[in-house]
């Protein structure tokens, strides 16, 4: 190693100020020394160093774990690159900050401590290739970084509908959350993710409430997503569901026209109501089948989307005065636990169809879900009644 010495001297000397018997230690380097204690770390890494060079490579290991571990508490500067392009900050932010509380993502963006281009944004704006974030200091929870590392998130396989080097279409279980956040340590796309380590890209199309089963879209590029947000925006996107529902549904085809408005409660929970002025909203019934005799009667609706507004199914039904079965919000909580009594323990809401052109040969992909067992098992056990 001819100039090692040298350089070890001038590394020392001039960035980390050592003092003059460390610069006399590296002056009399030699091969023979370095040699001698790089073999013994191997064989040992806990030895300790016995020449002068081998000490000066034990310092220079320890200052530069110091330096990266000082790092962790280091602004960090990122440059979109064009597979991020037209993504929202606070997307962007929660694919690279893995850990870190979303509410934390959002205050760090609100109080301007993330920059795009040294200017001040919203948590909505769009990236463009070739901005410049600054990102401040942070720290990812040790609870979420251990459950990354779980072999249950590593296993994780869901159920697919479709795949293919664009897209996944995922046939989602009630009771998991489409993302983490709200107390929720890994929703579906952090547990996609995980157990996908070498995906460079995988960005949820759209949402499901928690509790809703069925057909969800994820990109696994950026064009794919782009495409198939357009097609949401323009209403091409064919979606439907099938809800069980309170009370007799005399029409066969009804359109539910009302807007819609979205608030937070003084608790913090997000809620939905009618509200003139609010969001065009609306939503097209037709039944499927009806229970007259069921005390209450019941009826078995497709919903389909013409807007995609949150909560929009269950609060239309609930403006008809048409409780949609098992649900905690906005539902009849006594008629709840009759229904858990004789066996429907979720809400009956199910994304049972999604249909769109397909991002790049525009040919129509339509995909069904099946009905949930347990959904299932339910509408047999009304099997006997007259409908």
């Amino acid at each position: 190693m001819p100039g090692a010495g040298a350089a070890l001297f001038l590394y020392h000397r001039y960035f980390f100020r050592v003092n003059d018997r460390s610069a006399s230690d590296l002056a009399v380097f030699s091969p023979r020394d370095s040699t001698r204690d790089f073999t013994a770390a191997r064989r040992s890494p806990d030895a300790v160093p016995t020449s002068p060079v081998g000490r000066a490579f034990a310092r220079i290991a320890d200052n530069y774990k110091r330096m990266n571990e000082l790092s962790k508490n280091a602004v960090s500067w990122i440059t979109v690159d064009d597979e991020a392009a037209g993504q929202r900050l606070d997307n962007f932010l929660l694919r690279t900050l893995k850990g870190v509380p979303k509410s934390h993502i959002y205050r760090i963006v609100r109080s301007g401590e993330v920059r795009v281009n040294k200017g001040r944004v919203g948590p909505d704006a769009r990236l463009a290739a070739g901005d410049v974030l600054r990102i401040p200091p942070t720290r990812t929870a040790s609870s979420a970084a251990s459950a990354l590392r779980s072999p249950v998130v590593s296993t994780f396989k869901p159920a697919i509908l479709l795949e293919d080097e664009w897209l996944i279409a995922v046939d989602k279980p009630a009771g998991l959350a489409v993302h983490g956040g709200s107390g929720i340590a890994l929703g579906l796309i952090e547990q996609l993710r995980a157990s996908r380590p070498d995906a460079r890209f995988l960005e949820l199309v759209h949402r499901l409430d928690r509790e809703t089963s069925g057909v969800l879209l994820v990109a696994k590029k950026r064009v794919a997503l782009t495409s198939l947000h357009a097609q949401l925006r323009d209403g091409k996107i064919d979606k439907r569901y099938l809800v069980l529902v309170r009370g007799p549904w005399p029409e066969a085809k009804r359109v539910v026209d009302v807007p819609l408005h979205k608030f937070v409660t003084a608790t913090g929970e997000r809620r939905v109501r009618i509200q003139p002025g609010g969001r065009d909203s609306i939503t097209l019934f037709r039944r499927e089948r009806s229970w007259e005799t069921h005390e209450p009667p019941l009826a078995l609706l497709e919903a389909e989307l013409k807007t995609g507004r949150t909560h929009q199914i269950r609060v239309h039904l609930a403006h008809l005065g048409h409780a949609l079965a098992g649900d905690d919000k906005y539902g009849d909580f006594a008629w709840n636990r009759e229904l858990a009594r004789e066996g429907l323990k979720r809400m009956f809401l199910h994304a049972k169809q999604v249909a769109f052109a397909h991002p790049t040969s525009g040919d129509t992909v339509r995909i069904v879900s099946p009905m949930p067992r347990e959904l299932m098992r339910f509408l047999d056990g009304l099997a006997g009644l007259p409908g």
